[in-house]
């Protein structure tokens, strides 16, 4: 079976895969301070507690935003799971030319969720990341992958808005029951969901007027909070980077053979 492993600046999502099945999957916080030993407890207890053996992994892929973290997630996986892990980034095969300059600057993650939008959907696409950061990673009709767009993401804009303001309160980060709102906290709940909503509308379709029209495709961490909100957005897929981690390890798997 295949272990992968997507490591944001905020969350870390893994997956377990019997051949194209996700078999179980889990979101945790990302945990920069844990050591390799620490990550393969860790790891072992999510095995113990889903009923999975940790011995039936015999590999491993892994998408990292967190450089430092890279060294920590290689040795956990050699160590105990006796696996060397494959690490995507820019110079991976995906079969999806980066035109993005210059290529090393792009997210493993954004890669990854390209590679999946394609195989699912097709070009040209969107996806929109709602993570710690708002991604917007663009695939022309020829299956390449062209840039985007990033914005602040959702928390991190709740925190800046708290941290610069001395009288508004931080609230829980939920649609109100209405764009006009009748209070300060429905008011700025207001402004964050249906802002954000509006902006990935408003992005998508100026988007839209230079590639064609895409299929656009939400994922992320805190996609559900927003995304029955975007007009735009066709399609949710909360482990689509789990997917395009599966479909990359196994084009380059492929290839190694």
């Amino acid at each position: 079976m295949l272990l992968v492993i997507d490591i944001g600046n905020t969350n870390t999502s893994l997956g377990v895969f019997d051949g194209e099945n996700l078999v179980t999957h889990w979101r945790l916080t990302t945990a920069r301070a844990r050591t390799g030993d620490e990550w393969g407890v860790h790891a072992r207890n999510l095995f113990a507690l889903a009923g999975l053996d940790f011995k039936s992994i015999d590999a491993i892929a892994i998408a990292s935003v967190v450089p430092p973290l890279n060294f920590t997630l290689k040795r956990m996986a050699e160590v105990y799971f006796q696996v060397t892990p494959l690490f995507v980034d820019h110079t991976i095969e995906t079969g999806v030319p980066i035109l993005y300059q210059p290529a090393s600057d792009v997210g493993a993650d954004r890669i990854v969720d390209a590679v999946a939008a394609i195989h699912k959907y097709g070009a040209p696409c969107i996806v929109v990341d709602f993570g710690t950061a708002t991604t917007f990673d663009v695939v022309s009709a020829a299956a390449e992958y062209l840039g985007g767009v990033i914005v602040p993401g959702l928390k991190v804009s709740a925190a800046a808005l708290f941290g610069a303001t001395a009288r508004l309160p931080r609230v829980e980060i939920v649609p109100p029951r209405s764009v006009v709102a009748r209070t300060t906290v429905e008011s700025v709940q207001a402004g964050l969901v249906y802002g954000t909503a509006a902006m990935v509308d408003g992005v998508v379709e100026r988007i839209a007027k230079e590639v064609g029209a895409p299929t656009v495709v939400a994922t992320g961490g805190l996609a559900p909070l927003v995304v029955e909100h975007c007009a735009s957005v066709q399609h949710h897929e909360p482990w689509l980077t789990l997917e395009g981690l599966r479909l990359i390890f196994e084009r380059n798997a492929v290839r190694d053979g």
